[in-house]
């Protein structure tokens, strides 16, 4: 069973609308808080969110009957609030057990409700909302904001940028990556005996370390500065036996794994479909072994150079892209690019991650989508990295100004558009982007602790989610500190004139 939001209010709750903030606080999660509670107390906007939140109900689970699961009210609260203050699942899991004002925005009651929450319980209900739907909600979110900030007759403004999200995996190179997908290979197949009382895999622990130890010993080997050549030879010679040693023992345990698990099929073993899976991995990550010993023989022992584009950065995360920016001490990063479009207000309209591409790529699609969302978005800057003779005609048929610099040497007619004023006003705003990606990524976008490109996903969504709850919040904090500012100053005039 599932549902929204219980309606009914136990003895000692308090109302999600009444419960009361510090407005001097300048933590993130009053400010989440405040954000989500406007939206509850706002009945319109929040039957839009409660409409969409349904939609996160498999049809086969009944809504009334049933085991009851976790409210989808509490899931968004859970869910942003992870992102926004950028915790793992056993620092959210710490908080929403003893987190007061938390706690009566999920419904607890301060002195009665002791309710936990597993911590197993958790990272599966989070996960039970999609991208598409957590950006339906942003819609709603963004769009009630506006209405708190700017007449109807005004326009957005945007300002367009990508920055980097990276992805939880250490630094890859050949021997580190062949000898995770042995390991890996190793680990898999002595589960699978273990389940079945075998002891073929008894000694894998002590296997895989003495795998290990070659790797350490061959990745502490340098080549010699010695002007003598012999020297130098010598110690090429010596890095290409230990790194042939390496891969016989890479070798000789992954002919032991596939042999093993031909055997256990030969046997009518795996027919059952969970174990039919572990098999399939373990199979993938045989052949990744099998393509890193080809790259290994090809760089190390017979000195080739490895093409960029055959180059393996992960066998876990295996969307993860080798990306170079540029900036001043990062060398490069490993994830994903991430494009956003942020308004005046500082609300992001839309995002989207960048699989394989580059920002002059989607610089036409994604406005596109954007000004398809939000139509009263009439202008947009950007940097020169979006710039492509055809991007700019393009933009200007999608938006009435674009402020997109050239690359290169101007020509007169690009000299006279960009000396505009309009243009010149544009350019200079287009730096609180920057503000804005930073933000982001102390809320949660420097770097993704979940798994899979679903999950990456995901976890871009959640963070554009919580991030503009938290201006909402801020917005909405800002009003009634200026509301309660006035009724002081009106207090103190009436006192004034009563003396």
């Amino acid at each position: 069973m599932r549902k929204v939001i219980d309606n009914q209010i136990k003895i000692g709750e308090v109302d999600i609308s009444g419960i009361e903030f510090d407005l001097r606080s300048r933590d993130e999660i009053p400010k989440l808080l405040m954000g989500l509670q406007a939206v509850y107390c706002n009945k319109e906007i929040r039957e839009k969110i409660f409409i969409l939140l349904e939609e996160a109900i498999p049809e086969d689970i009944s809504k009334t009957t049933g085991r009851p699961g976790m409210e989808l009210w509490k899931i968004l609260v859970l869910g942003t609030l992870r992102l926004n203050c950028n915790w793992d699942y056993d620092k959210l899991k710490e908080i929403a057990d003893n987190h007061s004002r938390l706690r009566e925005m999920l419904g607890h009651v301060k002195w009665l409700d002791i309710t936990e929450y597993p911590l197993q319980t958790l990272k599966d209900n989070v996960k039970l909302f999609t991208p598409e739907l957590l950006d339906k909600i942003n819609k709603v979110v963004v769009d009630y904001g506006h209405s708190l900030l700017k007449k109807k007759a005004e326009k957005l403004e945007g300002r367009c940028d990508s920055f980097v999200v990276e992805n939880n995996v250490h630094y890859p190179t050949d021997t580190n990556l062949l000898y995770d997908a042995v390991r890996k290979s190793v680990e898999l197949i002595t589960t699978v005996y273990n389940d079945f009382n075998l002891n073929n895999w008894r000694q894998s622990k002590s296997l895989l370390q003495k795998l290990k130890n070659t790797l350490r010993k061959f990745q502490k080997m340098r080549h010699s500065n010695s002007k003598d050549e012999k020297k130098k030879q010598k110690r090429a010679d010596e890095i290409k036996d230990i790194c042939k040693s390496f891969m016989a023992k890479s070798r000789h345990l992954l002919d032991r794994v596939l042999s093993d698990m031909a055997s256990l099929r030969s046997d009518g073993i795996g027919t059952d479909s969970d174990l039919e899976h572990v098999f399939v991995m373990i199979t993938k990550f045989t052949e990744y072994a099998d393509l890193l010993l080809d790259q290994i023989q090809r760089r190390i022992i017979n000195g080739e150079t490895i093409p960029h584009e055959e180059k393996i950065f992960s066998i876990f995360e295996e969307y993860t892209e080798w990306i170079v920016k540029g900036k001043a001490g990062i060398s490069q990063e490993l994830g994903l690019n991430v494009c956003i479009i942020e308004d005046q207000f500082g609300f992001i309209l839309n995002h989207r991650v960048m699989r394989g591409e580059v920002d002059k790529s989607i610089a036409v699609p994604f406005t596109s989508d954007t000004k398809k969302t939000f139509p009263i978005l009439i202008s947009c800057s950007y940097d020169k990295g979006f710039w492509t003779p055809e991007n700019e005609p393009a933009l200007n048929e999608i938006l009435e100004e674009v402020c997109l610099p050239k690359k290169g040497k101007l020509s007169h007619k690009d000299k006279e558009r960009e000396s505009n004023e309009k243009f010149g006003k544009a350019r200079k705003k287009h730096s609180a982007v920057e503000s804005g990606i930073n933000a982001l990524e102390n809320h949660g976008l420097d770097r993704c602790p979940d798994h899979g490109i679903e999950a990456f996903d995901r976890y871009i969504s959640y963070a554009v989610l919580a991030r503009n709850f938290q201006i909402l919040g801020n917005i909405i904090q800002k009003k009634e500190m200026a509301r309660r500012k006035r009724s002081e100053r009106m207090k103190r005039v009436k006192r004034k004139l009563a003396a």
